[in-house]
């Protein structure tokens, strides 16, 4: 799924990103589009994907998330769920 925000993506829109990443659970990609990322936010994408992975294998489960950040311009254009209205 693909998460857009004009301006910073910082921890607080990360925090957001992963409760709707967590309400569904079929999404497998996780794509962050935004002017720039501050580092807290990356880690805090990373360390989600970390814990699927650590849960799905407790579980047995085949479960991972690929997270993937873009840092740039942000298109109106670009389909995608816009971090300012969850």
């Amino acid at each position: 799924m693909l998460f857009k925000k004009k301006g910073i993506f910082n921890e607080e829109d990360a925090r957001k990103v992963v409760e709707w990443m967590s309400a569904h659970p079929e999404e497998r990609e996780l794509i962050v589009m935004a002017e720039s990322v501050t580092l807290e936010a990356k880690r805090r994408l990373w360390d989600y994907t970390r814990a699927v992975q650590l849960m799905a294998d407790m579980t047995g489960e085949d479960r991972s998330v690929k997270v993937e950040i873009l840092e740039g311009y942000v298109s109106e254009h670009v389909k995608g769920i816009d971090v300012d209205k969850l």
